[in-house]
């Protein structure tokens, strides 16, 4: 098979998923939105061991080198539009699990898409969307996992899976159990109406929850303290003027918040 060629027939995985495994490709994001635009049903997983154009939230590089994980779902038709941008948090959600099933402790999710570990880096999600040639929504979820390895030179610390657990994780042992997890995480989210269990889910596994973070958006850099998530996700920030809801920004933990992990206790250090 051609390391660029999408596969024509992805194999069966569970309830009616698929998966399409590739070698060597620029994004697998943009191969799950081609295979959506080309009419795709959707429950389809396409993982490469390696992206030569991998990405993250506002265009930002992936490095994508093999061992690690690189896996994006499509999901056609998922909900309501208004809702699609829980579906990040569905897949947040997934992961945290899926790491605890593979006996991870003291990970947090940092809002609105970074898996962290003391304060480092292990894994980003990037959720798209396109509408299909026959007007339905189509929900892409990118899951980076830095299984094996991670960037250096980074203007954030980075760490990988293998590192946290103290022992070799495969991207295809993770990538089962985060395949599973998803799924069962689409069903308690129902479509949206379940979101409320999802996002008590993901404020269990909160990064900084409590604690002092920096956010920074087109209005400018401002702190406060992480108080939680509004009913539709977005991030509630306390200041001394109040709490402000915010839609969409940079969230940065202070020392203090990265030392504060998931369900708001301070989690181990070395």
């Amino acid at each position: 098979m051609n390391a660029f060629a999408f596969p024509a027939d992805p194999k069966p995985l569970f309830a009616g998923w698929r998966v399409a495994r590739l070698a060597r490709v620029a994004s697998t994001n943009d191969e799950a939105r081609r295979s959506a635009l080309a009419g795709d049903a959707g429950r389809l997983w396409v993982v490469a061991q390696e992206q030569t154009h991998g990405r993250g939230r506002k265009g930002r590089f992936w490095s994508s080198p093999p061992g690690n994980l690189y896996a994006s779902a499509l999901v056609v038709d998922p909900c309501a539009p208004a809702l699609a941008p829980q579906i990040g948090f569905v897949a947040g959600v997934a992961l945290a699990q899926a790491v605890e099933d593979l006996g991870g402790v003291g990970f947090g999710l940092k809002w609105p898409n970074d898996l962290m570990w003391r304060g480092a880096k292990i894994a980003g999600l990037l959720a798209e969307g396109v509408t299909t040639p026959d007007r339905r929504l189509a929900c892409i979820v990118g899951v980076g996992v830095n299984c094996v390895s991670a960037p250096d030179g980074l203007d954030y610390p980075a760490a990988s899976l293998a590192d946290a657990l103290a022992q070799p994780v495969s991207a295809d042992a993770l990538f089962i159990r985060l395949a599973t997890r998803f799924h069962e995480a689409l069903g308690l989210w129902a479509r949206g109406a379940g979101f409320p269990a999802i996002r008590a889910l993901w404020l269990a596994n909160a990064a900084g929850l409590g604690g002092p973070i920096r956010v920074a958006d087109p209005r400018g850099a401002r702190e406060g303290a992480f108080e939680g998530l509004d009913e539709g996700g977005r991030l509630l920030l306390r200041t001394p003027a109040g709490v402000e809801t915010i839609e969409a920004a940079d969230l940065y933990l202070t020392p203090t918040a990265e030392r504060i992990g998931a369900g708001g206790e301070e989690s181990p250090r070395s």
